[in-house]
């Protein structure tokens, strides 16, 4: 399926990032409506809208926020902030401003990393009205103690949530959820690389029919997730399986977080691939915190749903500053990812159980000419142990990938072995 595209897929995602990189992001706002446009661009997915004060669950969707321009001026009237030079410049949702103020007061507004002098750091103030700036720690010890202007052109009003859907429909109305948040601003590794793989994920599974259909979520974190739950209740029944996505683009090692119930499919085959892939990775235990397998998670809903991540949010020091940046993604490691998760969705679209037609003892292979095919050079991908171990396993209990990971041979020899004995009418698939 996924795994035959083109190999210049790398460039194409980070050139989607690049795209998306200057774009001043919040969980509601313009900036969020122009990144979903932007995506349209691939693919054909809906914007949906959701008005302020609606009630989700225990939450409100709260105003809609947009900035304009900021800045903070010093007494010779010099911008020392510019939010023009980065929009990581604001406090995000910071409320509108406009006085002067001494350095002493100012102070309480500013936000710096003094471990990394040269780096803006990233904050927000989504669901309290206040405002800030944020600079480099360099820039902060260079501050007077004098009077300031301090400037944010914003609007903090009723308006709308915005979040972006794509259906594909399958063989099966069973649906595997795809989702990733995307109300960063100009974060690359922790938002902007899960947005581009999954939008590349949905372009080329669209060219397919898939066994499963598929519902991709580019959504605003924590508040987009209980949004879409609380809208699309009716919905939630019908996802099987499910993948968060996110912090892709980096060079560290694969981190897969198992859904809430540890041990469902998607868990399975995400380990399998990982370890299939001879490159480091880790598979750690759900827990209540992250990104937005913690609202599919809940009580409430507990679905089979994972987070695949390359370094893990918190665990990085460039996590949520300007230094996470163009330069910390590169697309080698976006290729990686890409081909990591499409692996895991082959294998969850060809995961199959299958009936041995003829169960009591083995079969006479030799009179169907199994065993001669499987003995000569014509079909490298069939062979006797594969065989076996497909035709002893195919008793309605074990998916083809059970078999791989008992017999230790590659799930693609095995679903290849299970495909040629169902052309001899051996086996029968549970789907049939």
């Amino acid at each position: 399926m996924l795994t035959f595209i083109k190999t210049d897929i790398a460039q194409k995602i980070y050139q989607l990032i690049t795209e998306l990189y200057p774009i001043c992001r919040s969980i509601t706002g313009n900036g969020f409506r122009e990144t979903l446009k932007t995506i349209q661009q691939h693919i054909p997915l809906s914007i949906h809208e959701v008005p302020t004060g609606t009630e989700v669950f225990d939450w409100i969707v709260p105003k809609e926020w947009n900035i304009k321009d900021a800045y903070i001026k010093n007494s010779q009237g010099e911008k020392v902030v510019d939010f023009a030079n980065s929009n990581l410049h604001v406090v995000n949702y910071s409320v509108p401003v406009h006085q002067k103020l001494s350095f002493e007061e100012l102070k309480a507004h500013l936000f710096t990393l003094a471990d990394y002098p040269n780096w803006i750091p990233y904050r927000t103030s989504y669901y309290e009205e206040t405002w800030g700036f944020c600079l480099t720690h360099h820039q902060y010890l260079e501050l007077n103690h004098e009077e300031y202007e301090v400037f944010i052109d914003s609007s903090l009003e009723p308006g709308h949530l915005s979040y972006g859907e794509y259906y594909i429909p399958g063989e099966s109305a069973d649906e595997v959820l795809i989702s990733c948040h995307a109300c960063h601003p100009s974060l690359c590794n922790d938002n902007l690389s899960g947005i581009a793989i999954a939008t590349f994920i949905a372009k080329y599974l669209s060219q397919t029919t898939p066994k499963y259909s598929y519902r991709f979520l580019w959504i605003p974190g924590t508040i987009g997730s209980i949004t879409w739950l609380a809208l699309n209740e009716a919905k939630v029944n019908n996802i099987k399986h499910g993948l968060v996505l996110t912090c892709l683009g980096d060079a560290g090692n694969f981190t897969y977080k198992k859904s809430r119930r540890g041990d469902t499919e998607i868990d399975k085959i995400a380990a399998y691939v990982l370890k299939s892939s001879k490159q480091g990775y880790e598979i750690i235990d759900f827990f209540p915190y992250g990104y937005d397998e913690r609202q599919y998670c809940s009580p409430g809903f507990n679905l089979a749903v994972g987070c695949l991540m390359r370094s893990p949010h918190n665990s990085f020091p460039e996590y949520h500053t300007s230094a996470d940046d163009l330069n910390f993604v590169q697309p080698q490691y976006l290729a990686e990812s890409f081909f990591i998760c499409s692996s895991i969705l082959d294998i969850l679209n060809d995961n199959h159980i299958y009936y041995n037609q003829n169960p009591k003892c083995e079969p006479q292979l030799g009179r169907r000419g199994i065993y001669q095919t499987s003995n000569s050079h014509q079909d490298s991908k069939l062979n006797q142990m594969a065989i076996l171990w497909v035709l002893n396993l195919s008793d309605g209990h074990h998916t083809l990938l059970d078999i791989a990971e008992r017999s230790g041979i590659s799930f693609d020899v095995i679903k290849y072995t299970a495909d040629i004995l169902s052309t001899y009418e051996l086996l029968i698939s549970e789907n049939n």
